[in-house]
Parts: structure tokens; sequence; C-alpha cells
């Protein structure tokens, strides 16, 4: 767990998510699911949290007000929350643990890395910042979320074998389908919102590494773009995530070579090209910097 120069605190595996949120020890490296009811505590309160996990949150008619990117979420009604790896997170005030229901999914990118679903979850809309309120959910939707969930906490606290994985994947792609679809229902008659920088960030990035292999794209370009100068841009965005515009590329880029490496027989020095790299010593000199480990390193491990 990290303390930015802006006061970021950054937490980036489910044993530091769970010590800083009050939750009981986890039962899996990659993943922590835990009642809100066994929540001590919320901490720092006031402090931007920097989370490098997906988060799933469901609850029912709990006070909590935070703030999500530079925007207020309100969790007054019952609602289910999602959060994606390099999102800021606050919570302005301490709530007391006073019939609080519903349940609270962490888990690393590397959990769902091999599967499609890693892929697939970046695509999924409600993970963004450009969705400024929560998914409200009717009774119904409620009792289907909360099985999928009950189904997933069952399998977390049973000893792992070579198949909890597996099982725990499925479920998610289960409940992140349930999830596209009560979206849908919510989002049919709701006005379109601009989206922010950073979910158009994502975007741009996704798009010119779908139509543009082999090319590296600049802080300028990027910028441009987005009709904005890249001094203000970087500024922006580290106001908002702690991180300037070049570090956002290359942590775009890194998740991006980890997928390759994971679900892709191509050697490190072709991963290196496809990603926009001239010599592949300049990919593996990044990737370890940023990771404390070798491009063939992860492979291997993975």
């Amino acid at each position: 767990m990290k303390t930015g120069n802006e006061d970021v605190v950054t937490v980036s595996t489910v044993e530091e998510y769970a010590s800083l949120f009050g939750c009981p020890p986890v039962c899996h490296p990659l993943l922590s699911v835990c009642r809100l009811s066994a929540v001590k505590d919320y901490i720092p309160v006031g402090k931007p949290v920097r989370l490098n996990l997906y988060t799933i949150t469901i609850k029912d008619k709990t006070t909590c007000n935070a703030r999500y990117g530079w925007r207020t979420y309100d969790f007054t009604r019952g609602c289910m929350s999602f959060f994606a790896p390099g999102q800021v997170h606050s919570w302005d005030e301490k709530t007391e643990n006073i019939g609080r229901w519903g349940l609270l999914l962490a888990f690393h990118p590397d959990f769902i890395r091999k599967y499609p679903l890693g892929t697939r979850i970046d695509r999924m809309k409600f993970f963004s910042y450009d969705v400024s309120e929560a998914l409200h959910i009717s009774d119904m939707e409620r009792k289907v979320v909360e099985n999928i969930m009950e189904n997933i906490e069952s399998e977390y606290r049973q000893n792992i074998d070579a198949h909890t994985q597996d099982i725990i994947v499925s479920q998610l792609e289960v409940l992140l389908n349930y999830s596209e679809r009560f979206y849908t229902r919510q989002f049919q008659t709701r006005s379109s919102v601009e989206p922010d920088v950073l979910a158009r960030v994502r975007g741009l990035l996704q798009k010119h590494m779908d139509e543009h292999r082999r090319e590296f794209i600049s802080v300028n370009a990027l910028a441009g773009e987005l009709n904005m100068s890249p001094h203000y841009l970087s500024d922006f965005l580290r106001s908002q995530t702690g991180m300037n515009t070049q570090q956002h590329i290359h942590s775009f880029l890194i998740e991006r070579a980890k997928s390759l490496l994971v679900t892709t027989p191509l050697s490190v020095s072709e991963i290196a090209y496809r990603l926009g790299f001239e010599y592949p010593q300049h990919f593996n000199r990044l990737f370890k910097s940023k990771t404390g480990i070798t491009p063939l390193e992860y492979r291997n491990m993975n």
C-alpha cells in the first residue's frame, strides 16, 4: 500500500484492500469476498484511494457517501456499484456498521486474465467513469444478484483446488451478464451525459491499439484527440487519478502486454513490436519497472 505525492493511497492487492476497509482476512491471494456486516470500518476517511483492483458491491438502503473520481456517489438506495483498476475514490465521512447489509467482491486483474472475461471486462460500460450513478435494482433483480454473489462466496470459502478459479470466474461472467441486462433496462430512457476525460482516454487508447498496431500513441497525439494541450491533459489526469498521461499510456500497454503474454503464443519480441516498441529491450525495461519481473517471468508464472 503506497501513498503518492498528492497523498493518494494506492491499493494493489486484495490483502491490502481487506486491511484498509476492515474486511475479514482473505481466503484467496487474488480474490476477496465479504459481507458488509463483517466490515469494521472504512479508512482512511477523506483521503483519495486508487484501487488497482476490480470491485463489485451490492447494498441495500444503507448510507455511505463516497466520491467516484470527482462525482458524488449516492448509496442511500439499494444498488450495485462497479469500480475498475486505476479509478480513484474517497469516503467523506465514517459510517457506523448498524444494520448494514450487502456483499463486497474484490479481485485482482490477474484472477481473470487468462479467461475471455479478462479481455471483455474492460468494454463493459458500468466499469467506466462515464456512468455517474449506481445501478439501482428491483427486488427481483436483487434476488438474482444476491444468489450469484452467495454462490461465489460459498466457493471462495472452500479449500482452493484446481477447479476453484474456473468455477468462480464462470459465476462472475453470469453476474456481469445480468448486470449488463439490468443497466440496459435502467438507462433506456436516461439522458446521455458527456463522458469524462478518463473514460475518453481509455476509449482512445483502446481504439488506437485496435486500429494502429505497431504504432506508439504519443501524449501529444492523445491530447490532440481530446482538443486539450498536453500539459493540461496531464495535470487534469493527475488531479483525478494521481497519474499523468504518459503513466496512463504505460499502464494501458502493460495490461495489454500481460493479456498477450498469457493468451497468445507470441514471443516477447513479437509482443513488443505489436505494442509499438521499436526495440524489445525497451519493452522489457518498461515491463520490469512496472511489475518487478520480466515479461518472460510473468508468462512462466501464469
